[in-house]
């Protein structure tokens, strides 16, 4: 079965996520991956092996802004996705999420995948922050390491 690791990627999702019964989310389909793939062609990235997917990072350049609305809770996720315009000039990557299989963790695949997705990003744009929606200890960890890493300042929304 050569996508196997594609549903289970799905499920994992679901699972910690729960984006279809959180409205405040964006629940990702083929709409809005087309989106996301508008506003900027690294805006989702993945590792795959010959079972599929095994890291998946999803980030989303948009305006300074957006990202204090985000951040002062005005806008949710799917204000973010709609009012970013693939014309702006992105000063800002939201961090949205990050998924690896179990086996895989551990290894630095979703550092890896947000580096070069914001370097690709930043090929175009001045990027002066990143900003991320605080989910789990891990996805914290990783947005600190990411900040880090590039020197920028890091925002958090938290409920």
């Amino acid at each position: 079965m050569p996508e196997e690791n594609l549903m289970r990627m799905i499920q994992l999702a679901e699972e910690f996520f729960d984006a279809k019964n959180d409205p405040l989310q964006i629940s990702v389909d083929e709409q809005t991956m087309a989106r996301l793939r508008e506003i900027h062609p690294n805006t989702i990235s993945e590792i795959r092996n010959e079972q599929g997917p095994i890291a998946w990072v999803l980030v989303i350049p948009t305006s300074v802004e957006l990202m204090r609305q985000f951040i002062d809770k005005t806008i949710h996720e799917g204000d973010l996705l709609k009012e970013t315009t693939d014309s702006s000039d992105y000063e800002a990557v939201y961090l949205c999420s990050a998924l690896v299989l179990p086996e895989y963790r551990g290894k630095g695949l979703a550092k890896q995948l947000c580096t070069a997705a914001i370097h690709s990003i930043g090929e175009k744009h001045s990027i002066k922050y990143l900003f991320y929606w605080a989910f789990s200890s891990e996805g914290t960890n990783l947005a600190r390491s990411v900040a880090k890493e590039f020197g920028l300042p890091l925002l958090s929304r938290v409920e």
